[in-house]
């Protein structure tokens, strides 16, 4: 995988100012607000600043977190995670592994086969439907 890197001032070009916010800056959107927590329509969750498939619609699920949540990746080579201490908590955060966008946090509280839950900000997502419609 080819790795995407772009200037500050080049992501703030190309990115709407929530994605950059959320997407470049670690931001967080308010949970139940993102356009994807409540979609479920078929198709592959790609990151929104690189197109990056992350996400399969069938590990989907209603975490009841606000967010729209996933049990695994579609790969693991197409997320990275690292410690996130910020705010005074203890999380993993994750991140796309071809632009370093970021897209939440995963904690071990999701359901079976991997009992992770991918907690992941709507803005940071653009689903590629089945019917090869991106929306």
């Amino acid at each position: 995988m080819t790795k995407i890197s772009k200037s500050d001032q080049e992501w703030k070009q190309n990115l709407t100012e929530e994605q950059y916010k959320i997407a470049r800056k670690k931001g967080t959107e308010r949970p139940f607000t993102g356009k994807y927590y409540t979609c479920s329509k078929k198709g592959t969750y790609l990151c929104s600043c690189c197109g990056n498939p992350l996400f399969s619609s069938d590990t989907k699920y209603d975490s009841g977190s606000g967010w729209p949540s996933f049990y695994e990746p579609m790969s693991i080579q197409s997320i990275d995670t690292r410690f996130d201490g910020s705010f005074g908590m203890r999380r993993v955060e994750v991140t796309c592994k071809k632009c370093d966008a970021h897209l939440g946090h995963v904690f071990e509280d999701g359901p079976d086969p991997t009992g992770l839950r991918y907690c992941i900000n709507s803005i940071s997502l653009n689903l590629k439907e089945d019917n090869g419609k991106t929306n």
